[in-house]
């Protein structure tokens, strides 16, 4: 008895505790493709590595994106050392035009149910592309789905139709004709149905094992998240405007500051947005033109001429800016409604505003003045400009030059210049 469980302990003992299963790594990439996805995707790539996962999830679901962005993604999945599984979902969702690329590239494709994947013809973007270019554009983007396809074995065919013909196709249509690997209703579902399944990394064949593998969500970092909201295209555009009015306020009214500071912290944003985005640049002259105009409604008297043609500069500038709305690039109506409608409100008011002062009679009569005190605001020596009561009058000394900020008395007007001596300190002149 002594002996059999002495035999049973030693056996323990070299068993030594089970080891924890490796965890599989997910992350959502959600909306269009942009170097943010880039960011998020190559960043998930060298957690997953490090972590020594056993697979990384990319939960997908996009209408598209920047084709420079989608190959440099493709190219991270085929030489990832980490098996990608790529899961187009949830229910709803696609993997419209880039999203095929990346669907395609990795080493297990998986759709859930109720969703599509397909239409994956170039479009040309920021401008109008000749039909020889559009024909090379074509081209090129076909070679490099047939080479995906055929780099993990999937419908070639297909995948040269999905960017040719545009064609689109159901999650079950996609599992029949060999795009994707298999449909899943959840992640659990998903992890289990691929579990066994052999695949080939940069490191050589690896066979999953994510039957029962514990889930690490990949969080998306702050700085991430500040830049994919700062490259929405609403965001940038609002951004732009916000920019190009604080510099205006600031250069019209300088010593502000905060405005100056706003502006270019705005536009700097905006900027770099513009960087990852699909710019028309026609369309940001066109707005650029309008802020002009209304700016020069404020000093020029047109009736309001410029500022109506401001207006519609800048409304016709905003709808041009992204010039890709399938692909999601565009600015919405309701954004472009608030904006231009602010900024010709703002007009509006200070115009009013201009008007109602130029209608009102002086604060003070020329025969009101005489005895009253005032601030030199500069030096008189003896010509300058004193305050009184809140205006500003040119003023001429009399007698002794008057130093900036003295308080002066008012002695004599003539016509719109005030003459001046100054008040001594006992209060009287």
């Amino acid at each position: 008895m002594t002996r059999a469980l002495l035999a049973l302990a030693v056996a323990f003992v070299a068993a030594g505790p089970a080891q924890a299963a490796a965890p599989v790594a997910t992350i959502e990439i959600e909306g269009v493709i942009s170097p943010v996805s880039l960011r998020l995707v190559e960043a998930a790539l060298g957690r997953a590595q490090a972590q020594s996962a056993s697979a990384l999830v990319i939960q997908l679901d996009t209408p598209g994106g920047l084709e420079r962005s989608m190959r440099a993604i493709c190219q991270r999945l085929l030489n990832a050392e980490v098996p990608v599984i790529v899961y187009v979902a949830p229910t709803g969702a696609r993997a419209a035009s880039a999203g095929v690329f990346i669907t395609m590239a990795a080493h297990v494709a998986a759709m859930a149910p109720a969703t599509n994947i397909g239409a994956a013809h170039p479009v040309a973007l920021g401008g109008a592309v000749d039909k020889e270019s559009m024909k090379k554009i074509e081209n090129d983007a076909a070679a490099f789905a047939r080479t995906i396809a055929g780099a993990r074995g999937r419908n070639v065919e297909w995948a040269e139709k999905a960017v040719r013909e545009s064609v689109s196709i159901t999650e079950r249509e996609a599992v029949r004709l060999d795009v994707v690997d298999l449909v899943a209703g959840s992640l659990p579902d998903l992890l289990v149905a691929v579990d066994g399944r052999t695949v080939t990394t940069a490191r050589g064949a690896v066979t999953l094992a994510t039957r029962g593998a514990p889930v690490a969500a990949i969080e998306i970092g702050f700085r991430d998240r500040v830049l994919n909201v700062i490259t929405d295209p609403n965001v940038a555009y609002v951004l732009m405007m916000l920019g190009m009015l604080g510099l205006f306020f600031e250069l019209s009214s300088p010593g502000v500051i905060l405005p100056g500071v706003v502006g270019g912290i705005s536009l700097i944003l905006a900027f770099f947005a513009f960087q990852s985005l699909p710019i028309n640049y026609a369309g940001l002259l066109l707005i650029a033109f309008g802020l002009v105009l209304l700016v020069a409604e404020i000093k020029v008297a047109s009736h309001g001429v410029l500022a109506i043609g401001g207006v519609v500069a800048m409304a016709l500038g905003s709808l041009m800016l992204f010039d890709a709305p399938e692909l999601g690039f565009r600015v919405s109506w309701p954004v472009i409604a608030g904006t231009v409608g602010a900024l010709a409100g703002g007009v509006l008011v200070v115009l009013a505003a201009g008007v109602r002062a130029l209608r009102q009679r002086p604060m003070l009569e020329a025969s009101g003045l005489l005895g009253r005190t005032g601030v030199a605001r500069g030096a008189l020596a003896p010509e300058g400009q004193v305050a009184v009561q809140g205006e500003l009058w040119r003023a001429i000394a009399e007698g002794e030059p008057v130093e900036d900020g003295t308080e002066v008395r008012i002695v004599a007007v003539d016509g719109l210049t005030l003459r001046v001596v100054k008040v001594a300190r006992g209060g009287t002149a």
